[in-house]
């Protein structure tokens, strides 16, 4: 799919300007106040109306959020109740709940347990099963694993992978981690002041960035060039 235009206003002032393809797996990428989030609200219909948002995609689906497009958090800890027992958080019957936990490798007693009882890991595959809920065609990918150990991060990154073999949903990783990005998408776009910097294959930019911006982003996150090869 191809998100022809997203382009967000505020009075005079143009706060993304950015046109997105999305062929498998896209890591959105920039710094704070790259403009990031505001794609990711743009998307969900979560701007306020003081802002001006134009939204145009060509592809096989149309961009609707809880229906085609689905939305993982990126803190776990804070997207759910923790004075509701999990099974209750969820819009879908019983026996499809025990069925998405068990795709996301979850033991299906953990349904009757309350938010603070699981573990950072056990959250976010609680989160990602929720997200399953609509059988969706994009996911959009918030930082799902900087609240995570390093160990559990890899772990939700593979499962994130396995899950997009088997139901053929489309991901946008937005995050500022670019070990991350690589772990898990084909194509980088990089935006830098509502703009897109430069984009293309993965492999590609991260072996020869042409913006100073993007070396700049490669070499904070990682300590040598070895991820290159």
């Amino acid at each position: 799919m191809k998100i022809t235009k997203l382009k967000i206003d505020l009075e005079d002032k143009t706060l993304v300007d950015i046109t997105l393809t999305i062929t498998k797996s896209l890591a959105l990428v920039g710094q704070s106040g790259s403009g990031k989030s505001l794609t990711l609200k743009a998307l969900l219909g979560m701007l306020p109306n003081s802002m001006a948002c134009e939204l145009r995609s060509d592809g096989d689906f149309y961009l609707k959020a809880g229906n085609t497009i689905s939305f993982v958090p990126q803190n776990p800890f804070t997207a759910l109740s923790p004075l509701t027992k999990i099974t209750k958080q969820f819009f879908i019957p019983h026996a499809k709940q025990i069925e998405l936990f068990a795709q996301v490798g979850l033991d299906e007693e953990l349904l009757n347990r309350f938010a603070p009882e699981l573990s950072g890991g056990q959250l976010q595959r609680v989160v990602i099963a929720m997200a399953l809920e609509s059988n969706p065609k994009l996911m959009l990918l918030d930082e799902p694993t900087t609240a995570l150990d390093p160990d559990t991060r890899v772990l939700i990154l593979d499962l994130l992978k396995k899950l997009q073999d088997e139901m053929g949903f489309k991901i946008l990783f937005v995050t500022h981690d670019m070990n991350s990005a690589k772990s898990l998408c084909e194509d980088i776009c990089v935006i830098k002041d509502g703009l897109v910097v430069e984009d293309g294959k993965m492999s590609d930019i991260l072996q020869n960035p042409h913006a100073k911006y993007t070396k700049t982003l490669i070499e904070a996150n990682f300590a040598n060039r070895e991820f290159r090869k």
